[in-house]
């Protein structure tokens, strides 16, 4: 009888807590899980969350904007700022409103691929873009409840010639491959530090950014916006830690990626998904 109520608690507790958006759950339901475990049963390992995969393909049309180097404003509404030595190159893409999300979607990658235009390259090629930038919505393609890419002018050339200017297109979500590890640039002031979240791999959209101060506990960063976060506490003079969760509810920790004498503007490289 106790056994199976011990059960009976612990599946209510995990349907309560895990939610793969929320920092503070995910701390709390290992928390309960470790308080409710039974002793005189073995615990079973926890299995790890399914990486993202390929999506569904889904039609949606593309534009071009921005200079022939594939640099002008490609990452402004996400924060990333210069894109190009931020090792995301040319092949990135502002999404529209729908698509966009808030800026949740940051980071994203996806798979395109020009059909139905004889203007199309030919063998219709697939490309993958990171989503970097807002599309504004202005009446034209990008406003809702569109979805559509405007790509990095480069981008746009490579599945489609130029006089194109609009083209139909298909998409799916695939996960980003990036060179090297998740980087986290800080920035602020000893009461408000930011931190850009970029290069990150498997789904790359972060959903939920903890940092560590080596004499402290985890903190739940908030969003500021596209993939910037901040927090409030004071982190100075200490070594820190970052715990990254991504849409695909995977999650991967990096510690004491920045020493104790780190400094504002500095950027510091921690692990990546695979």
């Amino acid at each position: 009888m106790a056994s199976s109520l011990n059960v009976f608690i612990s599946g209510f507790w995990l349907l309560f807590f895990i939610s793969p958006y929320s920092c503070t759950n995910v701390v709390e339901h290992v928390s309960r899980t470790k308080q409710l475990s039974h002793p005189k049963h073995p615990k079973h390992p926890k299995q790890p969350e399914p990486a993202l995969g390929p999506g569904v393909w889904k039609n949606a049309r593309a534009t071009f904007y921005g200079s022939g180097d594939g640099t002008e404003g490609m990452g402004g509404a996400c924060g990333y700022d210069e894109v190009k030595p931020k090792g995301y190159g040319v092949h990135n893409t502002a999404l529209s409103p729908t698509l966009f999300n808030n800026g949740l979607t940051c980071g994203a990658c996806y798979e395109i691929k020009c059909v139905n235009n004889h203007l199309c390259k030919p063998g219709c090629p697939r490309l993958i873009v990171t989503a970097t930038n807002l599309c504004a919505s202005n009446g034209d393609w990008c406003s809702p409840p569109n979805e559509h890419f405007d790509l990095s002018q480069p981008a746009f050339l490579q599945i489609a010639e130029q006089k194109a200017g609009v083209t139909p297109i298909q998409y799916r979500r695939v996960p980003c491959l990036k060179q090297g590890g998740t980087r986290f640039t800080i920035t602020g002031n000893p009461y408000y530090t930011m931190v850009l979240v970029w290069n990150v791999g498997g789904a790359g959209d972060v959903t939920c950014l903890e940092v560590k101060g080596h004499e402290g506990a985890w903190n739940a960063m908030r969003r500021d916006w596209g993939q910037k976060w901040v927090t409030n506490v004071v982190l100075v003079h200490q070594s820190l830690s970052f715990r990254v969760r991504v849409s695909d509810g995977r999650a991967i920790t990096s510690m004491n990626v920045a020493p104790r004498n780190w400094q504002f503007g500095q950027t510091f490289e921690g692990t990546n998904f695979k």
